[in-house]
């Protein structure tokens, strides 16, 4: 009996329908053992698990596969579906395809690597990759060698950057001011006595990115922060390049950086619990690239966290943080709030 799980329903999701083939156990496994790295040995399919589903746009799917290898024990091996709306899934095999041609491997001499590519399943409109097994870097980061990780997380970041993987789109910052701008719009449409408030840190955040001058674009993650890096023993796994563009490199640095100090701010009230960490990472990435490049990093950090302000609506357990969330942007932009 191979065990489904599905807690959102995704099988019967309108807007992926080929979701209801992926999540079928039959054709699940008949699909899977003609996966490239599978197709000489034996193998039987024992779950499939829905971790992730945006009705209508995204899905991330879990298979747990024995093999059985000619010589040897069989083994557990779990490979990620994932499926886009509008999307064969070439793209994103593809690009993690050129990750691993450009060194991202597991025995690189930097540790640094990206998940290994499975293959791509066009029925299921499904490209797929090994699942590394591992930490996520947030629930490190507040340890003891939370300043050392942070050194090797702006490697990972950097190695990225120089990697010189083609991206097929182009992210500015005045893409990240749009997106900033209808984030705050729908918080006040909720909120309305906070509509002179948000307007106020939206007109700051604009005025702080005309100041830092704009820099040359390169291959960036788009989304990286602590989830987004898997420790693994010596290595540092990076996932998820689902947003992968070309843009401003300082735009991976802030954005990690805003979110370490919304989750100092989560966690235990204080916004600057792991400053030492924020420090650690800045001046790393600093260190390999350019000193000019610490205003701008700082720039995208504080647009990070104005941003956590509509993040914080959208889950109910974070709606407490919401209104210290608008308190400390203004503190960081240098906007008088209302007596």
């Amino acid at each position: 009996m191979i065990e489904v799980v599905d807690p959102t329903g995704a099988a019967r999701d309108p807007g992926m329908p080929s979701l209801a083939l992926a999540l079928d156990p039959g054709q699940a496994e008949r699909a899977l053992k003609r996966l490239p790295g599978l197709a000489r040995d034996q193998a039987r399919l024992r779950a499939i698990r829905v971790t992730r589903h945006k009705p209508g746009r995204r899905c991330l799917v879990e298979y747990d596969l024995e093999v059985e290898r000619a010589g040897s024990a069989s083994e557990l091996v779990t490979v990620i579906g994932k499926v886009r709306a509008g999307r064969y899934g070439m793209g994103g095999y593809r690009l993690l395809t050129a990750f691993r041609e450009a060194g991202f491997v597991e025995d690189s001499p930097d540790g640094i690597a990206v998940p290994e590519p499975a293959g791509t399943l066009s029925k299921f409109h499904m490209w797929l990759q090994r699942k590394v097994a591992g930490t996520g870097a947030t629930e490190l980061l507040p340890a003891p060698e939370g300043v050392t990780l942070a050194r090797r997380i702006a490697e990972a970041a950097y190695k990225v950057h120089a990697a010189g993987v083609r991206a097929e789109r182009r992210h500015s910052m005045a893409h990240e001011l749009q997106i900033l701008h209808r984030c705050l719009q729908t918080v006040a449409i909720g909120e309305p006595r906070w509509v002179s408030r948000l307007a106020s840190i939206l007109r700051a955040c604009e005025a702080l990115a005309r100041a830092a001058p704009e820099t040359a674009p390169c291959g960036i993650h788009r989304d990286f922060y602590g989830d987004q890096v898997v420790v693994a023993g010596p290595r540092l796994y990076l996932i998820d390049f689902d947003l992968y563009c070309a843009g401003e490199r300082a735009l991976d640095i802030g954005n990690f950086l805003g979110h370490v100090t919304e989750q100092s701010l989560r966690r235990g009230g204080d916004p600057g619990a792991l400053g030492v960490v924020e420090r650690a990472l800045e001046d790393r990435y600093v260190e390999l690239t350019s000193e000019e490049l610490r205003p701008r990093i700082r720039c995208y950090a504080a647009l990070t966290l104005v941003r956590h302000i509509y993040l914080s609506t959208l889950f109910p357990e974070r709606r407490p943080l919401t209104l210290s969330l608008i308190d400390l942007c203004e503190d960081r932009l240098g906007v008088l709030s209302p007596v």
